[in-house]
């Protein structure tokens, strides 16, 4: 899937790890500094990226992985999933990347997986990704004590979106 700027593409271990590689943790989502460790991002990549209830893919700018998105806990009898994004590293932040990779996997999910309802969470100091989730159409459900929680209908999607 190819947007303007950036393309998802199939996350693959090898992906994975160039992720991981240059993964700076985001202050905004933790105050737990990151380091790789081959081994850890293996477990990660066969305990998340192989679980069949998720749809991982690399985010890609010019061939090169900046980032990751999926879809979690698949629910086809009730159809709907839970969107998750992580950027690498603050540069690669604020350019329209994020928003032009949610939009390519919520198409994904509402028009491939015949989802209806995907969901979204954020914790409560990260305005970047609830300004994102908002433009996107998402509708803010409700808070707890760590997140807020969105929602985006199908049918509140652009139809244009989804062709």
């Amino acid at each position: 899937m190819q947007e303007e700027k950036i393309s998802l593409l199939p996350y693959t271990r090898d992906r994975c790890h160039e992720f991981y590689k240059k993964y700076i943790s985001d202050p905004m989502m933790t105050e737990v500094e990151y380091v790789y460790n081959e081994e850890r991002a293996d477990q990660y990549y066969e305990l998340k990226v192989l679980d069949s209830s998720r749809v991982f893919f690399a985010i890609a700018c010019d061939d090169v992985v900046i980032g990751e998105i999926q879809l979690k806990r698949i629910d086809t009898i009730n159809a709907c999933a839970t969107l998750s994004i992580v950027m690498a590293e603050d540069k690669v932040k604020n350019k329209g990347y994020g928003t032009e990779a949610e939009r390519l996997i919520l198409t994904y999910g509402f028009k491939t997986l015949n989802l209806k309802t995907i969901y979204a969470d954020t914790v409560h100091r990260n305005y970047r990704s609830k300004h994102v989730l908002e433009k996107l159409g998402f509708v803010h459900v409700y808070d707890d004590r760590v997140l807020s929680y969105y929602q985006l209908e199908r049918v509140k999607f652009s139809l244009q979106e989804i062709g």
